[in-house]
């Protein structure tokens, strides 16, 4: 699970090929310099950090991610529950709902995902 483990500047990093793959290399620099202002020197660094571990991959100059969004999200949530609430997902969700008022819509899907949770 520690894979999916990612710094911020690595996640916004990541963010950008998830968004835009397959991409070369060359348009990945440009990008990170637009979004993150980094040299290209800094986005090599990063990349070839990321490829080692296993995340991304670069062939041929074109980059591609090894791991999906939806599974470093998952990792980090779940990081965080645990961190920070002993695991509790009520412990969680108290915490995050405190002082804000649900729409109708997001109550309805809240309930769903739950129901879908317990079968």
């Amino acid at each position: 699970m520690e894979k999916y483990k990612l710094f911020d500047a690595e996640y916004k990093f990541v963010s950008i090929i998830w968004d835009n793959e397959p991409i070369n290399s060359t348009e990945l620099v440009k990008l990170c310099a637009d979004k993150l202002g980094w040299k290209k020197s800094t986005t090599y660094t990063v990349l070839k950090k990321l490829c080692e571990r296993g995340i991304l991959r670069n062939r041929d100059a074109t980059v591609t991610s090894l791991v999906k969004r939806e599974d470093v999200q998952r990792y980090e949530s779940r990081t965080v529950l645990e961190k920070t609430f002993d695991g509790s997902l009520p412990k969680f969700l108290t915490a995050f709902l405190s002082g804000r008022t649900l729409s109708e819509q997001e109550a309805e899907e809240l309930k769903r995902i739950i129901e879908e949770a317990v079968k």
